[in-house]
């Protein structure tokens, strides 16, 4: 069936821990096996105590018999129940190793994804296949398996006995199974599409909220909680629908259940009773009919519950496995150059398209940048500055060109080594809910105290933390909220400082700070910036700073490039961005 051909993904797992699958399942036909035992027991006792009534024996004899038959029922029980705890601890655990296993594996694919990827999807999404699609496929590994082949095993042993007793009757009992199988093969199919259609509601739902929780100051600033409450509330009712659709279609299992559990009932008190008329069993026998059929309800009503378990975790892995399958469009080549980069840096006429938009960001960008040189980006919003940083880093491939370090494209090297080369800050600054000592480590997380405190220093930090109750150990809540857009960006700053790299790429990292705070941190830089090639990007000129190269852009190409004095020779756009940011200044 095509949507179990999804959940053999799962396969390498149970290979991994085949040990305890097997021990787990040998548990299961152990305590299956003490579960029917006392059908025996009581048709044994039923069948002495008739024998004994007939003979007129006692009433002192008969509740010794009865007393010895339930000392048996207690002992058998006790073991069911010891080697039913013994199949939980093995197989249940199991499934909690695999799911271990399988949120690390996507956890560990998040991290190897591009930029390009994370564009294109949304983080409710992502966030959706690592909790509640892990969390259904568990429910396959775990309880789905157990209770399955509980059933087999069940099945199995209560219909030997039951052919030992009489075959005829067993046929009669077993009969309704066919049609069984045929209702659940059916209901399956229904399952598994509308399954699939409620995850991908249960993702969009989840965005929702997502984005929500994070964009709460801009919807109320914009009081436009009511909005965002009629559209949450429009996606959760299209998810409670599916979800009441497909509990109406799970619930054809149970009256089905019943219904055959009983027509198994009345052909034994009905073909069985005649049978003992006719001498061909005993009273017995009727009683350990019924105690099978009673023994194989719920297992066999669990099919419906399993069916449906593993119909979820097939729609489950199904959108797991489309997202493992992504190939990263970037990633290490073989033979990588795994050497220290200089510094020296050339965009090759460059141009570079984004996938997901279609925007052509940079277009026919040449430039070269020898190692220990500054260089300004200059230009207007949605130019293609950030998109220079962005290729440097290697979060995207040039569309055409080449992007060259040290002589060699950058598409050769290593791509972690290339990344530690890069000390970036972006425009954005990101901060983890975590301290202000461990935002700022994160940039090395093998530097010292005091090199922390020396970064922070540098991007004017330090004094803001001295008047923080908890100074570095202050959480700065998720994304910052703590601190205020100018102390976000100087953090990430310091961060980017900690880092050492050969190449500094400065994205508007300024663009929050007054103009007081960013003369300090641009003369605190100037001996950190010593012999490491630097491009800042701005859309304001660094008056304080010698640059090397200044590159005006201009929608992805270069409109004026050279030094300062070159441009404002030519009296261009650079020279009137001078002028008036001297006059406001």
């Amino acid at each position: 069936m095509q949507p179990m051909t999804h959940l053999g993904s799962l396969n390498k797992y149970f290979l991994k821990y085949k040990w305890r699958l097997l021990l787990g399942l040998f548990f299961v036909a152990v305590s299956s096996k003490f579960a029917v035992m006392p059908g025996n027991v009581i048709q044994r006792l039923l069948d002495e105590v008739q024998t004994m009534m007939d003979q007129h024996k006692g009433n002192e004899a008969i509740l010794k018999v009865v007393a010895m038959g339930g000392l048996w029922l207690l002992g058998l029980a006790l073991l069911r129940g010891l080697f039913m705890f013994m199949m939980r601890q093995t197989i249940i655990v199991m499934s909690r190793h695999i799911e271990y296993d399988q949120k690390n594996q996507i956890y560990k694919k998040y991290q190897e994804l591009n930029t390009q990827f994370y564009k294109a999807n949304f983080t409710g999404d992502l966030m959706n296949r690592i909790s509640e699609d892990v969390s259904r496929v568990r429910m396959y590994t775990g309880p789905s398996i157990m209770y399955f082949t509980s059933v087999v095993f069940l099945v199995v042993f209560c219909v030997a006995d039951m052919l030992r007793v009489n075959v005829m009757l067993t046929i009669c009992v077993i009969a309704p199974l066919p049609l069984l199988a045929l209702s659940i093969f059916w209901v399956n199919k229904v399952i598994f599409k509308k399954s699939t259609k409620i995850q991908a509601q249960l993702s969009a739902l989840t965005t929702t909220a997502q984005e929500s929780y994070s964009g709460i100051r801009v919807i109320k600033s914009f009081v436009q909680e009511q909005n965002m409450l009629r559209f949450f509330n429009a996606n959760s009712a299209a998810y409670r629908e599916s979800s009441i659709n497909l509990s109406l279609t799970e619930a054809v299992y149970f009256p089905a259940m019943n219904l055959f559990i009983g027509l198994s009932m009345i052909s034994v008190i009905l073909i069985g009773g005649n049978f003992v008329v006719h001498g061909q069993i005993k009273v017995g026998n009727i009683a350990q009919f019924v105690i099978y059929i009673n023994l194989l309800m719920f297992p066999i009503s669990s099919i419906g519950m399993v069916a449906s378990m593993t119909q979820r975790a097939s729609a489950s892995q199904k959108r797991i496995n489309e997202f493992l399958d992504t190939i990263p469009s970037i990633s290490t080549p073989e033979n990588a150059i795994t050497t220290p980069v200089n510094g020296d840096v050339v965009f090759d006429n460059v141009t570079f398209t984004y996938a997901h938009t279609g925007i052509t960001a940079l277009r026919n960008f040449s430039l070269s940048v020898k190692a220990g040189q500054k260089v300004a980006i200059i230009g207007k919003t949605g130019s293609g500055k950030s998109t220079i940083a962005h290729l440097l880093l290697r979060m995207y491939d040039a569309t055409n060109g080449s992007v060259l370090i040290d002589g060699a494209n950058i598409n050769r090297y290593d791509l972690q080594l290339l990344r530690r080369q890069v000390a970036y800050t972006p425009q954005e600054a990101y901060l983890f809910s975590d301290t202000i000592f461990n935002n700022i480590k994160f940039g090395d997380d093998k530097a010292t105290d005091a090199e922390v405190k020396e970064a922070a220093r540098m991007a004017d930090l330090d004094r803001d933390i001295a008047g923080l109750p908890a100074g570095y150990e202050t959480v700065v809540g998720e994304r910052g909220v703590m601190l205020s857009g100018g102390q976000k960006q100087r953090l990430a700053l310091a961060r980017a400082i900690l880092k050492k790299g050969s190449i500094v790429t400065l994205d508007e990292c300024l663009s929050a700070v007054d103009t007081q705070t960013e003369k300090t941190i641009l003369n605190n830089l100037q001996q950190y910036l010593n012999g490491k090639t630097t491009f800042v990007i701005t859309h304001r000129i660094f008056t304080t700073w010698q640059f090397d190269q200044i590159v005006v852009i201009d929608n992805g190409t270069i409109a004026e490039q050279g030094t300062h004095e070159q441009l404002m020779a030519i009296d261009g756009h650079y020279a009137k961005l001078y002028r008036h940011q001297n006059e406001v200044d």
